[in-house]
């Protein structure tokens, strides 16, 4: 399978950061850069085209050069409004959502989850490991935004349960189980930073 297959790249960076004491995750230092620089470094070589999904700081992350679009839904809906706000801007056939807090997301990510969508001719791809899915790591259609516009306007809100509604294939990446590792507070960096030190 050749690279002719056009990816547009997503990073959902809109949460409110709860658990994070309210900052934007993006911008939280990991080794001395913000966790959106390094999912951007990550995702770069992956995909033809990078928009951000963020709700707040939007100046700076503006500064990273990139496309940053903001909810259009009224209420906090979570990924999913990233999700259809990728789906809907996409120059893209594909598009393939990541989360801003995945600083080490594994280098082929896009390839593996592209490759087993057309293998299996599936309208979605998303990553797991170790027996847990991972669904804001998928890579999807852009014609599956009418799916997830009828989703959306019947209240649906579950990520996965809409993406389980479509023809969907799950990807192994047990290999690199770290990549999914959740930060969602400070102490997770501190532990991430320490671990990283004593490598």
């Amino acid at each position: 399978m050749g690279k002719t297959e056009k990816i547009t790249g997503i990073i959902l960076a809109g949460g409110r950061g709860t658990r994070m004491g309210g900052v934007d995750k993006g911008f939280v230092l990991l080794q001395n850069q913000p966790l959106i620089q390094h999912v951007v470094s990550r995702l770069k070589h992956q995909v033809d085209e990078i928009i951000i999904n963020a709700n707040r700081e939007i100046a700076q992350y503006q500064a990273l050069g990139l496309t940053v679009l903001q909810d259009k839904t009224p209420d906090f809906i979570g990924p999913l409004a990233g999700l259809h706000l990728g789906l809907t801007h996409s120059k893209h056939t594909y598009v393939l959502t990541v989360p801003c807090d995945s600083p080490y997301l594994p280098p082929d990510l896009a390839q593996r989850l592209l490759y087993a969508l057309i293998e299996n001719n599936a309208d979605i791809a998303v990553a797991s490991s170790d027996g847990y899915a991972h669904p804001v790591f998928c890579l999807c259609k852009k014609e599956s935004l009418l799916s997830l516009n009828d989703y959306l306007a019947k209240d649906g809100r579950k990520v996965s349960a809409w993406q389980k509604s479509l023809a969907y294939v799950d990807v192994d990446f047990s290999d690199c189980s770290e990549a999914f590792i959740n930060l969602n507070t400070t102490e997770d960096i501190c532990n991430l930073e320490l671990q990283l030190k004593n490598g």
